[in-house]
């Protein structure tokens, strides 16, 4: 019964996902928000009904979970300061993550080997970034960069000491994600990222909720 209830929560996520990618695009923007509450109410679901309340770490990634719900509302907003109230909401989201990871233990080696390719990555992203950071944004934007590229390290060091591949997979989707909205909110891409951003996204934490099913022992 538990097992039903949670691959209907992620059904639900996933259709809501897919009519939050269709409303966005022709504009029926009061349905969107709609659809876009459903989808995030849906991971949490997803991870609740998975366990994650019966353990530390389901309840650390169910904070993070809560947190980017948080960011999630914050974006819906298209102004400045609504993009950093989301912003700040992901970056907490992120520590919480990491927290998770080190509860379920880390591998160094695992850490620091994954380090170098993502420390580039996070490098060439704000590379590309900085012509067109406004002043205000630049610190914050910089600072999230480096603390979802910790997450990212954290995942793959929480995956090198024994943890479920959705905890890498969540990670390296939320960060892939994040680049659509990069994309589309700091450098004004003509292209509709979210068509990719979005799905990334929701498929990372509902990752990073069904980890929580094999996790009972934490």
């Amino acid at each position: 019964m538990k097992r039903t209830s949670t691959l209907l929560f992620v059904l639900i996520t996933a259709l809501a996902c897919m009519a939050l990618v269709y409303f966005l695009r022709v504009e029926w923007l009061t349905l969107a928000f709609a659809a876009k509450l459903l989808a995030s109410l849906g991971f949490i679901a997803t991870a609740i009904s998975a366990g994650a309340l019966r353990h530390r770490y389901g309840q650390v990634i169910l904070a993070g979970l809560l947190l980017s719900l948080g960011g999630d509302m914050f974006l819906t907003n298209t102004s400045q300061q609504a993009f950093l109230l989301g912003l700040g909401s992901f970056l907490l989201a992120h520590i919480a993550y990491i927290i998770a990871f080190t509860i379920k233990g880390l591998n160094f080696r695992w850490a620091v080997v994954a380090a170098i390719p993502v420390v580039l990555i996070a490098a060439l992203v704000t590379l590309w970034l900085e012509p067109n950071l406004p002043d205000k944004l630049a610190l914050p934007v910089h600072v999230y960069i480096a603390v979802i590229s910790a997450m990212v390290i954290a995942a793959f060091g929480s995956k090198g000491a024994g943890a479920s591949t959705l905890v890498l997979a969540g990670a390296l989707l939320f960060f892939g994600s994040d680049l659509s909205v990069a994309a589309q909110r700091i450098m004004q891409s003509e292209f509709p990222t979210l068509i990719w951003g979005l799905p990334m996204y929701y498929a990372g934490q509902l990752c990073f909720a069904l980890s929580t099913s094999q996790s009972s022992s934490q």
